[in-house]
């Protein structure tokens, strides 16, 4: 678990005139834990494209049932949570240890505010663990290595890459990174992704703006070039869809948000 002197001194050289994605996430959430920067580059976004905030809180309500999904219809009880972003309601840990309390979470991002709030961040059942990784996406093999001290990797794992593969420049790059966390992980083992798409205009507009912010660029890819990140792997049904649509809870209307750019998915590997 993070130490307190680090995450002091991580907090220390937070810039908050620099926009950071976590935490432009965060407002677009309703949350707290921005600047007037993050503020500013998220009204920017919202400016071109009003449907930002429904796209985001969509995009929350994914991640939480894609973990139901791994914990229930998977039996996953291991879960690699990289570009994790800022403490919100239904954290990965949070989902997970209600269903499976001896659980065990990894999470991985950069930013200095997601470490100083690491340990709001891994509040956690008894049984089980949740630790955070101060490492970037670019690197997987030290997330890996890192990742071991709190998940047996012999075991199967439950890899998520939410809104994080789009602020890697070259699409090659990003699917070496995917195969590399994927590789050596058991059959059984599991990812799950979430993207935006080229597909919408104002949308396209609005990541445009977003990246000329002075935030890390959000580089909007095809939804073929979405769904080959699970090459090689099983899709759970149905499939690679626009995240309202996938697997919707009870009480959820199926068509809701079925227009919003954004896509993903769960496969399972099975070798």
């Amino acid at each position: 678990m993070t130490g307190q002197n680090e995450a002091a001194s991580e907090a220390a050289s937070i810039d908050p005139t620099v926009p950071h994605s976590a935490r432009i996430f965060d407002f677009w959430l309703g949350g707290k834990d921005h600047f007037e920067a993050d503020r500013s580059a998220g009204e920017q976004v919202l400016a071109d494209f009003p449907a930002m905030t429904e796209l985001a809180r969509a995009s929350r309500e994914f991640v939480g049932r894609v973990v139901r999904h791994l914990v229930v219809e998977e039996g996953l009880r291991q879960f690699l949570d990289v570009g994790t972003g800022l403490p919100t309601a239904g954290n990965t840990h949070e989902v997970a240890q209600r269903l499976a309390p001896e659980a065990r979470i990894v999470y991985v991002d950069h930013d200095p505010l997601v470490l100083a709030h690491a340990g709001r961040l891994l509040t956690c059942s008894a049984e089980g663990a949740a630790a955070y990784l101060h490492a970037d996406a670019h690197d997987p093999d030290r997330i890996l290595a890192e990742a071991s001290a709190t998940l047996d990797l012999d075991e199967p794992v439950g890899v998520l890459l939410m809104g994080i593969l789009a602020h890697v420049e070259r699409y090659t790059e990003a699917r070496a990174i995917v195969h590399r966390l994927m590789q050596d992980l058991p059959a059984g083992s599991c990812l799950a992704i979430r993207d935006g798409t080229d597909t919408d205009e104002a949308y396209s507009a609005a990541m445009r703006r977003y990246s000329e912010s002075g935030a890390l660029p959000y580089r909007l890819r095809s939804p073929e070039e979405i769904a080959r990140f699970f090459s090689g792997l099983e899709l759970a049904e149905p499939g690679v869809v626009p995240v309202p649509q996938w697997r919707p809870s009870p009480g959820e209307p199926s068509a809701g948000g079925a227009d919003l750019p954004v896509l993903g998915g769960v496969a399972r590997k099975l070798w």
